[in-house]
């Protein structure tokens, strides 16, 4: 089959929806330019960096001050700094949309089919609130450091949040990771407060943790509160040699004293730290990777909107833990007004259906995966269009290399429903990253 030949393309009517197709027509009403197709409008943000940057911020609707100059020192790298006099806060912008959207879904959480949850929009912003007011009183402030050993649940999503209105700085580990893995990483950030769960479920299983998160927080001297989440347990159940470090409280002890109140948002230099993220760790120690709030939320503003056609109400899975980027990737969907579908766990549960069953249950837009998943279902000969509707499902995304035969496989199987952004064209092509995507957007 030739490479170059679409599996699968867009209606006309998709085209004119996309979001993409709206930021280009605005672009060309107010700079005066002809933009015909994608890469007529991708050319021009590479000619007028500064432009498009100041573009997005505006057409994202971003919450903060842009101050007026975008960039300086551009000729520098490293010291070129994007939006000097800008001031705004990650969160504040995660959370706008949240309050219009009162009782709808902000996120629905599946550990396996152990549990399930949802938590609303209303009860997201109320939880945030009480969390980043307990964080204050233990003395957290910018730019101090915030743990999470954590699996992908709602409170990982809230403790990001509390952490980022406070000006404080994020970083995760999944709790599959051994006590030297987690040491290795946040031993070198030296965090204040770490946030933890009694333990998680893998292929049906329970899996404590608490004896490994003792282990950690004795070699942890900077930490000054351990939160411990349930998951496994009761609310209060007992937490073993924990339970006599006197800095452990249960999640809901800690956030007990606090009534939810108006969130008061730390205004930010727009290159102030949001989040460190951790080099694979194959050559030593994990190096140390620190991303800024502006850029973080630019950037996957951008991503969200432009590349994968996100709008209010739609809603964004991605499988992945919190020791992975993506789930970053996927938290930022609520700044787009979307739902994050989360999922813990194997993907294999159920025969290899449960996630398959997750996007047809609650309505998934959005499914973002890795080549290693995309590559176990075609070896199990499942074929997800049979069985299940997906009537809402539009993008696919895929990370890391995958070859051009399985992508395509992979889009044949869930073909009765995939699109990709609807302003593109179905195209399997390597991209600059070298990852495989069945998206090539392309207007023509």
């Amino acid at each position: 089959m030739d490479k170059d030949v679409p599996i699968w393309q867009p209606s006309v009517e998709r085209i004119a929806q996309a979001n993409v197709t709206a930021f280009a027509a605005r672009i060309a009403a107010k700079h005066a330019v002809t933009l015909a197709d994608y890469t007529a409008l991708y050319r021009w943000s590479i000619e007028h960096p500064e432009a498009f940057w100041r573009e997005v911020w505006g057409y994202g609707d971003l919450v903060g001050d842009a101050g007026t100059r975008t960039l300086v020192d551009a000729g520098k790298m490293p010291g070129a700094r994007w939006f000097p006099d800008a001031r705004l806060n990650f969160a504040e912008n995660l959370l706008a949309r949240c309050s219009a959207r009162g009782a709808d879904d902000a996120l629905v959480f599946w550990g396996e089919d152990k549990v399930k949850r949802r938590v609303s929009n209303a009860e997201l912003i109320a939880a945030v609130s009480q969390v980043a007011q307990g964080l204050r009183e233990a003395g957290v402030k910018p730019g101090d450091r915030v743990a999470g050993y954590l699996p992908n649940m709602p409170e990982t999503i809230i403790a990001l949040l509390a952490t980022a209105s406070l000006g404080a700085i994020w970083s995760s580990a999944s709790p599959d990771f051994g006590v030297q893995g987690v040491l290795d990483r946040f031993g070198q950030i030296e965090p204040k407060v770490l946030f933890t769960v009694d333990g998680y479920w893998y292929n049906g299983k329970p899996q404590p943790i608490l004896e490994r998160v003792a282990t950690i927080v004795a070699s942890l001297p900077t930490v000054v509160r351990v939160i411990v989440a349930p998951y496994l347990g009761a609310p209060d159940a007992s937490y073993g040699d924990l339970s006599a470090d006197p800095r452990t409280v249960a999640w809901n002890d800690f956030i007990a004293p606090f009534a939810a109140e108006p969130i008061d948002f730390e205004p930010l230099p727009f290159d102030h730290p949001l989040c460190i993220m951790y080099s694979s760790g194959t050559t030593g120690v994990p190096k140390c990777i620190v991303h800024g709030a502006g850029g973080t939320l630019l950037q996957h503003v951008k991503e969200h909107r432009l590349q994968s056609d996100l709008k209010p109400g739609d809603r964004l899975f991605f499988f992945t833990t919190c020791g992975w980027m993506m789930w970053n990737w996927l938290a930022s969907g609520l700044a787009s007004g979307a739902t994050l579908l989360l999922y813990d766990g194997s993907p294999f549960v159920h025969q290899g259906r449960i996630l398959w069953e997750l996007a047809d249950r609650e309505r998934m837009t959005h499914l973002g995966t890795s080549a290693k998943y995309i590559d176990a279902i075609r070896k199990i000969a499942l074929v997800p269009r049979k069985d299940y509707a997906l009537f809402r499902w539009r993008p696919r995304a895929s990370t890391t290399s995958i070859n051009a035969s399985r992508a395509r496989c992979a889009c044949r199987r869930s073909r009765a429903a995939l699109t990709s952004s609807p302003a593109s064209r179905s195209v399997v092509r390597r991209g600059p990253s070298g990852a495989v995507s069945c998206n090539a957007a392309d207007w023509g």
